[in-house]
């Protein structure tokens, strides 16, 4: 069956390098023939997983085929296919550059959510990039529940990352965006998150402020969430471990989707920065520094 298909193949390019050849009789080269039988070319080589070739072909068809974006889309995941990510990626956005100038930027910031899921098991630093990037085109087109949500994945890779400061920036955003579509409950969520995030990088003003700021949000005033964070501050302030420890270990933070209620994590550093505020209370030579390390002034 391979075999065939690699046959079939071959005799594609055969025919699409006739269809670029130029004689008496034919003075210019058939490029959108040349270009379809490239394309055909790619899938049986595709369908023989000779993917190395399959790309050769989907560049071919590309090249031939100026308006067909979706080539160099595939010749990309034929890099997929042989574990070159990097180069995977490459193809994906160059083609996603394309899209956008062909004034498609829908289908751009699509390809670009699909190149962030791709390289989010191996790097997740692109993956954060490449996330926002297809918010951002989506955001720039005013479709922000599409914008939000691939924010919010790229918010949870920041966390992962320990990159909390910019993991609070982008949680205000989320935050904002849900605002604007009056999605509150999620609202109510995302206040969550910011507290914990702003806690854990030793920031209880910050956090406290988030908190203030949401009473403002219909229905966050004496909800789970309100509650909650309220009890968690007080018990973060009066240096109470009992009390920070049952908000962590809630429901409310035990079952959030989300990589900022790692409970394990952040019940551990919550604790943690509480004895150190403890002991800096009793020994005011030390101070807590960012991310709640003890050090000297």
């Amino acid at each position: 069956m391979a075999a065939q298909k690699i046959n079939e193949a071959h005799e594609h390019i055969a025919k699409a390098e006739k269809c670029l050849k130029t004689s008496l009789t034919k003075w210019k080269p058939d490029f959108d023939s040349a270009a379809s039988e490239y394309a055909k070319a790619a899938v049986c080589f595709k369908n023989a997983k000779q993917y190395e070739q399959a790309k050769d072909a989907y560049l071919k068809e590309a090249e031939y085929h100026t308006e067909n974006k979706t080539a160099i889309e595939q010749a990309g995941m034929m890099m997929k296919e042989q574990k070159k990510m990097p180069e995977a990626i490459q193809y994906i956005e160059k083609a996603c550059m394309m899209y956008m100038e062909n004034g498609t930027p829908d289908t751009a910031a699509m390809a670009l959510d699909r190149a962030g899921k791709l390289i989010e098991p191996l790097n997740l630093e692109k993956a954060v990039d490449l996330y926002q990037k297809a918010a951002g085109v989506f955001e720039n087109e005013d479709r922000l529940r599409q914008a939000v949500e691939l924010l919010g994945k790229a918010s949870r890779l920041l966390v992962r990352l320990k990159r909390l400061d910019e993991a609070a920036v982008a949680l205000q955003k989320e935050k904002n965006m849900y605002k604007e579509i009056e999605n509150f409950p999620m609202c109510f969520k995302k206040t969550t998150a910011q507290v914990l995030v702003h806690l854990h990088r030793g920031d209880y003003v910050a956090a406290d402020k988030c908190v203030r700021e949401s009473y403002s949000l219909p229905g966050y005033s004496g909800s789970e969430d309100c509650v909650a964070m309220e009890t968690l501050l007080q018990g973060y302030d009066e240096q109470d471990e009992d009390q920070v420890y049952r908000v962590c270990n809630s429901p409310l933070l035990k079952y959030m989707d989300n990589d900022v209620s790692n409970t394990k994590y952040f019940l551990f550093s919550l604790i943690i920065l509480v004895k150190v505020l403890w002991i800096r209370d009793l020994q005011p030579s030390f101070k807590l520094g960012i991310g709640g390390q003890l050090g000297s002034p």
